[in-house]
């Protein structure tokens, strides 16, 4: 659908060239003679600019913005101006219009202003509702993301939480997985009891035995005392192992005895304690792929293998960038004591055009050096989007098409162009210079 843009324009005949030309160019537009009719048709939703005159009966453009900001200081308001307006334009510039734009005006002049005031208003709306989004309670958005890949995978989930099956997360680093097995446990009956995490990488072969099945005091040097094991502390509840495969093959044998048996043997006993437990384990390795798997033990394997779910990887679904990121501002602002930064063009850019290989974290770590200022894009510029003018730049462009609009009206008459504008002659030709106005372009005959 094209985004809309209102017209309020009192004359019949350029509100009909006016809403044409914006049609020609891709808008949808919601045209009115004046403005009390058009104040009834916003609200703080409108998705467009309002494009009005100044001067109009019942109610002016001025008066028109006024209530405009007032509604929603974020709607861009482009203001078209008669000659001798100059000051009331600027005026407005600086009490937060976001353009004027002086009569006659071509159309190219126009078109580019809507769209610059498009794009604005299409990343404000889009900020709004990622700022709802990621405000929400985290039990409700655990797993962001609105991708169809995304969906797919949070009704998969909710489908698998409740059956009493071991699951296999495949993911990227970075992707989520242990996000994904902490749903699977929240989703389901064994939500009350211990969600226990372990990654498998991260200890050396020797403590990852202990650490998963426990000991006895005295069952090896240093053991002084009975520990109860990770596998039997998720009595009742989820045992997380990520990067399994890492897991030493000694180790791996004896998972599978306790993935079949539902029994566990601490070190240092010949006592089997009977476990009720899910298991899910994640891994970054293709499985399937028998290379891929090396010394990965096929057996074990099959045996988790019960529900495998894919992460889709960040670049996959890049429309979900934006919403992650302001997820992770919005908490890194609150950890930093900072506040919560928009996502302008640059960072929408950045967005859209990373491939994020390090995923979701990447993106976290990301968010939350923009939010200390120590990083982010370079000002880019969104693909064909024109870059916003500055107000003084806005101010200048205003002045040279007076200028022209004076000598068009005079014939390129030197003399008459200055009375009109009111300019001392020193002044008039200096700013012929700086805006490159040539008078002889005017000069008739």
């Amino acid at each position: 659908m094209n985004q809309p843009v209102m017209l309020v324009e009192d004359d019949p005949d350029l509100r009909a060239a006016t809403r044409q030309m914006l049609m020609l160019a891709g808008f949808e537009v919601l045209a009115f003679e004046a403005a009390p009719p058009a104040l009834a048709r916003l609200d703080d939703g409108f998705e467009g600019p309002i494009v009005t005159d100044i001067r109009m009966p019942r109610m002016t453009g001025l008066q028109l913005f006024d209530r405009v900001k007032a509604l929603d200081p974020d709607l861009p308001v482009i203001l078209v101006t008669g000659h001798g307006d100059i000051d009331l334009a600027v005026a407005a510039l600086k009490d937060g219009a976001y353009d004027f734009i002086p009569k006659p005006f071509e159309a190219e002049r126009l078109v580019n202003a809507a769209r610059r005031a498009a794009e604005k208003r299409r990343l404000v709306l889009e900020n709004r509702r990622l700022r709802a989004a990621a405000a929400e309670p985290p039990d409700d958005v655990p797993l962001l993301g609105d991708s169809p890949g995304i969906r797919h995978l949070r009704e998969t989930i909710r489908g698998v939480a409740d059956m009493d099956v071991d699951v296999l997360i495949l993911g990227e680093t970075g992707a989520g997985k242990e996000v994904v097995a902490r749903l699977l446990h929240h989703w389901s009956p064994r939500a009350r009891h211990n969600f226990v995490a372990l990654n498998c990488g991260a200890l050396p072969e020797s403590v990852l035995e202990s650490e998963l099945f426990g000991h006895e005091a005295g069952a090896f040097t240093g053991a002084q005392k009975r520990r109860i094991g990770r596998i039997e502390h998720a009595n009742k509840g989820t045992l997380f192992l990520d990067e399994i495969e890492s897991c030493p093959p000694a180790v791996q044998v004896k998972l599978l005895r306790v993935l079949e048996t539902r029994e566990v043997e601490p070190l240092g006993t010949n006592e089997r304690r009977v476990l009720d437990l899910r298991v899910v384990a994640a891994t970054k390795v293709d499985f399937s792929d028998p290379v891929a798997r090396g010394t990965f033990r096929e057996d074990l394997y099959y045996r988790l293998n019960v529900v495998t779910l894919r992460i889709p990887p960040l670049r996959e679904r890049k429309e979900d960038a934006p919403l992650h990121f302001a997820h992770f501002a919005r908490a890194a602002a609150e950890r930093f004591g900072r506040p919560v930064p928009e996502i302008g063009p640059a960072v929408a850019a950045h967005l859209a055009g990373h491939d994020w290989p390090g995923n979701v974290r990447e993106l976290a770590h990301y968010a939350d050096r923009v939010v200390l200022g120590v990083e982010g894009p370079a000002p880019a510029r969104i693909a064909g989007a024109a870059p916003e003018p500055t107000l003084p730049e806005r101010v200048e462009r205003f002045e040279a098409e007076e200028i022209r609009a004076a000598l068009r009206a005079s014939g390129g008459d030197a003399r008459a162009a200055m009375e009109s504008l009111g300019l001392p002659k020193k002044t008039y030709y200096d700013k012929l210079r700086r805006y490159g106005i040539a008078r002889t372009d005017f000069a008739e005959g």
